[in-house]
């Protein structure tokens, strides 16, 4: 879940003249910041916003559009503040060099955990807000007047007094001159006029009349194409290839060994290459992890579920002797299996590299990492390396690792100055995943005679991605991302968002990591969306043993919360909960990613066992809402992925390989299958949360529970596909 792209090459603007202004906020904008490396330090602020002599307002974005659109939430925060004419707005992406030069003005370029608008809503509206206050004092300078006699709207400024107006591109330039305000107060909410409006996405035309360029659509003079094909086994290692039985086939025009684990075969044409790389010899050395079976890491994690260690989570009250005076205990299993990221763009990147350059241009969710990772690769300084971000064709997490991007300018090191295009097989990318990580979680829950829920115990049993990828973020071993939406309430920047909002008499809830030789990564939603089925499901189940309503008992434990109460009672209400019209309904609540939301599907199953999703009902509560109709889009797209996972997608092992290689053995969801969406968006204003992952965990168990009002069978294991649901 990390992320960043970048379209444009073009150079960052420093001057004024005839091209404008580029306007920031920052301290690293301010005189004095390098703008170049090893240039002069530039003679105006330049970070956030430019506008040309014809009024256009090209708005410089950090973080990476994938689909989410995160580019348009950004835009839009920026030129409320602004009071430009939306109609005359358009974006860019800065590269992480010129972020580095100017010393991080952007902030960082990370995209991920459903934070691309709210972890840097408050200083891109500071920069919208710092342009405008800049623009109104050149326009009052130039007529002489206070700036309190001046007003701004659609981009043309007004002098109250004398009628006089002037527009954002005739006073650009000088407003450059000026140095950036220190005092840059922002719009009450009460006063938005952009954010909170279901405004057209900005990339959607391009998109739909096929303008929009990917990485993969890139042209360049003399470029070649290279595929590549990394040991297909955990922990193998490339033995030997025999180039000779490939150099004569049509377009080949190298076989390049990219390090220990991996070879590529460079040719005219993508296809001519892969090709050529099928017909290699090659023989590869297993290594450790090579004999794993999902089989063997199933007992692995079973083991888990009733080991005596294990890192505790959340800790309320006496669970022993909760347990110890109950009168019905429940118990239920369940598991999440690992799974592919499976973006519609597989990994790719075009790399160009020379003794003195390196530069790259690449779908990535994080251009700072993606910067690093070309500096190293090429073993250049840093300096002398740029990234050039394009949108993502999906990222879902996975384009956050920059792998691929070593790949291309490893292989474009052996053959400088041309550029080289290295895209991945759709095999190469279900097989070389960084995947969901597998868990098991077991579940306990003690009542008393009243059907009060007295205790709760959920023990997690797997694997935990922060050990498996970024070891020195574990917090004394413990990886708290495995905790998502189960963490005790608090303040702590890195799990604040990530709490239980239940309130519970007694509760335990702990990890016994179990780690397999399958590199794990951040898959949208993350850990929350396991969790969500775990907590949910179970809350489900203790609901019927206590013989309650399910919407009355999950209300009955969030008396201290009334926003995920709130969401809850809405889809309730939308839903016709309680309804007896022949189909039957779930629930799911769930806060994580700092959001509110809850879900109610409603579905049937037949006699023969097939489901049918009608319909869900989902609110969520974001605090904020920039832009409801992406928000709606967000919340669909995001119950594709949800319900995808749940119905059909599982990546097994054998001897330490991926047993699926393509969409024929990794399904995904039909549109036939795919329910009606209804969405409620509840901002209740006050503070910022996520909604391209919170929203996705609530949707799978939605539909667990309410194929259980179904057909009082329990699905606890995942997916569903293989599974009578009678």
């Amino acid at each position: 879940m990390t992320g960043i792209i970048d379209l444009s090459r073009r150079g960052f603007i420093i001057g004024t003249g005839a091209a404008g202004l580029s306007i920031g906020i920052l301290s690293g904008c301010a005189p004095g910041a390098k703008d170049e490396v090893g240039g002069p330090p530039p003679p105006e602020v330049n970070a956030w916003v430019h506008i040309g002599t014809d009024d256009v307002v090209t708005i410089r974005i950090a973080r990476s559009e994938m689909g989410q659109g995160t580019l348009t939430g950004l835009a839009q925060m920026v030129a409320e503040e602004l009071e430009c004419d939306w109609t005359k707005v358009t974006t860019e992406y800065p590269t992480p060099g010129q972020n580095l030069a100017r010393d991080r003005v952007w902030g960082d370029f990370l995209t991920g955990g459903s934070r691309g608008i709210r972890a840097s809503q408050d200083y891109v509206r500071q920069g919208g807000a710092a342009a405008r206050i800049m623009l109104v004092q050149a326009a009052a300078n130039r007529w002489g007047v206070p700036t309190e006699e001046c007003s701004v709207a659609m981009g043309v400024i007004t002098h109250g007094p004398s009628g006089k107006t002037l527009r954002f591109g005739e006073v650009a330039a000088d407003a450059a001159a000026l140095p950036p305000p220190e005092d840059v107060p922002l719009k009450d909410p009460a006063d938005w006029k952009i954010i909170g409006k279901p405004l057209n996405r900005l990339d959607t035309a391009d998109k739909v009349t096929g303008r929009q360029l990917y990485t993969t659509d890139l042209k360049m003079d003399g470029m070649l194409n290279a595929a590549i094909k990394a040991a297909p086994m955990r922990g193998g290692t490339l033995g030997s290839f025999d180039a000779s039985a490939i150099t004569g086939m049509p377009g080949v025009k190298k076989v390049v060994k990219v390090d220990d684990t991996s070879v590529a075969v460079v040719a005219d044409t993508w296809w001519q290459a892969k090709t050529a790389l099928d017909a290699l010899p090659i023989e590869w050395v297993p290594g450790e992890g090579s004999d794993h079976s999902s089989a063997a890491f199933e007992a692995n994690l079973e083991d888990g579920l009733t080991a005596d260690k294990a890192f505790v989570g959340n800790k309320v009250g006496d669970v022993d002797a909760a347990f110890a005076r109950a009168a019905q205990i429940v118990t239920a299993k369940y598991n999440a299996p690992h799974q592919n990221h499976a973006c519609m763009e597989p990994m790719n990147a075009v790399a160009v590299w020379t003794p003195e350059k390196c530069e790259v241009w690449c779908p990535t969710q994080n251009g700072e990492s993606a910067l690093a990772a070309t500096a190293e690769a090429a073993e250049l300084p840093i300096e002398k390396c740029e990234v050039y971000k394009q949108l993502l064709g999906g990222g879902f997490g996975r384009k956050g690792a920059p792998d691929y991007i070593s790949q291309a300018v490893k292989i474009a090191r052996e053959m400088p100055g041309t550029p080289i295009k290295l895209l991945w097989s759709r095999e190469e990318d279900m097989e070389q995943g960084f995947y969901h990580p597998i868990t098991k979680a077991l579940c306990q829950g003690a009542l008393d005679a009243d059907g009060n829920l007295i205790g709760l115990k959920i023990r997690i049993s797997g694997q935990s991605i922060l050990a498996g990828i970024m070891p020195q973020a574990l917090v004394n071993g413990m990886d708290f991302a495995t905790f998502q939406g189960l963490l005790p309430i608090n303040d702590n920047e890195m799990t604040g968002d990530q709490t239980l909002r239940y309130t519970f008499p007694a509760l335990l809830i702990d990890h016994a990591m179990r780690n397999p030789p399958v590199r794990p990564g951040f898959w949208r939603g993350v850990n929350a969306n396991q969790n969500a089925i775990y907590l949910e499901c179970f809350m489900d189940e203790l609901a019927h043993a206590a013989g309650r309503d399910p919407l009355e008992f999950r209300l009955a434990h969030l008396g201290g919360d009334p926003k995920l109460a709130a969401v809850l009672q809405a889809v309730a209400d939308k839903s016709g909960w309680g309804s007896d019209d022949g189909k039957a309904r779930g629930l799911c609540c769930f806060y994580s990613f700092g959001s509110y939301t809850a879900a109610c599907a409603e579905v049937t199953v037949g006699d023969d066992g097939t489901l049918k999703m009608h319909r869900i009902v989902a609110a969520t509560d974001p605090g904020y809402g920039v832009n409801p109709q992406q928000i709606d889009a967000q919340v669909a797209g995001s119950f594709v992925y949800g319900l995808s996972a749940m119905l059909h997608e599982e990546v097994t092992f054998e001897n330490g390989e991926a047993e699926q290689k393509n969409f024929n053995t990794y399904n995904s969801m039909r549109i036939a299958e795919m329910p009606e969406v209804e969405t409620i968006v509840m901002p209740s204003g006050g503070f910022w949360g996520g909604v391209g992952e919170p929203t996705i965990a609530v949707a799978p168990p939605a539909v667990l529970n309410a194929i259980f009002a179904a057909t009082g069978k329990r699905i606890r294991q995942l997916p569903i596909k293989d599974q009578a649901l009678r």
